[in-house]
């Protein structure tokens, strides 16, 4: 795919290149001998439409409808490549949107829309035989009544992007309108360019690894690399429950920005520590492996089943309860607190590209109420000379620097403890001017990249 973005970058080579890195990859050399993409069932396109409109539908869509019977009933293979398909177009949806749009007088119903943008993020994101997503996407209009009038249409347009090739698309498309303006103007022209191309990426998988294991080692095993900090990145794809290490309970995957803020807490053996909304709790494992006694919170019992999975398969400990952080009806007071507040999750588009569609201007509003609730919760909990560190996985001011502005207004107490972004494994440029961390996507850019993170440390005046 040709691209320009608005920061002067264009280049075919760097569309190739991320066509390659958005392939599924197999997770071992018998899967490398399964079916090719050429062979892959006229089913597996259906499910990659389903899963791509769920998505698009609502927040948690695609993971919902990777649960039904039309997705579960598929081959392993077949599933891995409907959800690969599927993201590669919400990834590139605006520019796919945009190479339709110049092939099209009017535009056609939904069905048919679906049809050909499943079939461009295959030949244009996962490389995909030009030959095979055309012909597949014909017989697809064909067989259902409502696109069958358009299966000429699809076959027109889709030949003459493989004739003609893409032309020329930015970045930004695939941002909605109004994230991109709000990025723009928190973060600067420059800033919105990186975060789009970051956009498109599909990210590796980071693990946290327990005291005592060797990063090196790891990072050899799974063939990755070590990050600042001690997190292990690897390309692998596949199952993780297969790899080197897990079934040693040698580390939880974690994303390498999610690991800073339980870095910042810096809880030492013998601590009391309070993960305040703890699923699916990588953070909680890091807390419990530094030696503290934990209490871990959340609201949902079915997702702290995870939590409770991976302590077990670790060999860590911590006391898990289910009830909302705010109702939680115990005198306790902890050295630390750990706040990792619901929220937008506007950071994590590398990994869920869908939330930037799901997400609405009246939902960051509505969630920093909740945050400034957590937070003067939090803070109750917090020991004399205790600390207390607030994070959110969102780009969005009003629910990182603004909390944190809003609260040390309203509660006297508390100061900020300055952060050391390098001793905490993020990136040197996060470190604002107050002493917050603030990560964006686009940091780390040769290294693939981190999911966007605020992150503030604070202390209670003993």
């Amino acid at each position: 795919m040709s691209t320009e973005g608005r920061g002067g970058q264009s280049s075919q080579a760097r569309g190739r290149r991320m066509a390659t890195k958005g392939r599924p990859r197999p997770a071992s050399a018998e899967a490398a001998q399964g079916p090719s993409q050429d062979d892959i069932g006229v089913e597996a396109r259906v499910v990659a439409g389903i899963l791509l409109n769920a998505a698009l539908e609502k927040r948690n869509g695609l993971d919902e409808a990777l649960s039904q019977p039309a997705a579960r009933t598929l081959e392993p293979v077949d599933r891995a490549f409907a959800r690969a398909v599927a993201m590669a177009a919400l990834r590139r949806l605006g520019e796919i949107d945009q190479i339709l749009d110049r092939r099209l007088k009017k535009s056609p119903p939904e069905a048919v829309r679906t049809l050909m943008r499943i079939a461009l993020a295959q030949t244009l994101v996962l490389e995909t035989p030009a030959f095979a997503a055309v012909s597949t996407a014909v017989k697809l209009a064909e067989r259902d009544p409502k696109t069958r009038p358009y299966k000429n249409l699809v076959n027109a347009v889709l030949r003459g992007v493989g004739r003609e090739g893409p032309g020329l698309t930015t970045a930004e498309s695939n941002l909605p309108d109004w994230i991109a303006a709000r990025w723009k103007a928190t973060y600067g022209e420059a800033a919105l360019a990186g975060l789009a191309l970051a956009a498109r990426e599909e990210p590796a998988t980071d693990l946290s690894l327990k005291p005592g294991v060797d990063p090196a080692a790891v990072a050899a095993a799974v063939e990755g690399e070590v990050l600042s900090g001690g997190t292990v990145r690897t390309g692998r794809r596949g199952d993780v429950a297969g790899w080197p290490g897990f079934e040693d309970g040698d580390w939880w995957v974690q994303d390498g920005a999610a690991a800073v803020p339980g870095r910042l807490l810096d809880v030492k053996p013998g601590e009391t520590a309070l993960d305040m909304c703890a699923a699916p709790g990588g953070k909680t494992l890091q807390l419990a492996a530094a030696g503290a006694t934990v209490v871990a919170l959340d609201r949902s019992a079915p997702r702290l089943k995870r939590l409770t999975q991976n302590l077990e398969r670790t060999g860590l400990t911590a006391e898990v309860v289910a009830v909302p952080a705010e109702d939680w009806e115990d005198a306790r007071t902890f050295d630390a607190v750990l706040l990792d507040a619901p929220c937008t999750a506007t950071g994590t588009f590398r990994r869920n590209p869908e939330v930037l569609r799901a997400t609405k201007p009246a939902e960051v509003a509505k969630l920093a109420d909740v945050q400034h609730r957590l937070l003067d919760a939090a803070a109750e909990r917090v020991k004399p000379g205790g600390r207390l560190v607030y994070c959110t996985c969102s780009l969005e001011r009003e629910e990182g620097e603004t909390q944190i502005i809003a609260f040390l207004r309203r509660n006297p107490a508390f100061r900020t403890v300055a952060s050391d972004p390098v001793a905490v494994g993020a990136p040197p440029e996060a470190l604002t001017p107050e002493g917050w961390l603030r990560i964006l996507p686009s940091m780390w850019a040769e290294h693939g990249g981190l999911d966007g993170f605020f992150a503030a440390r604070l202390e209670r005046v003993s």
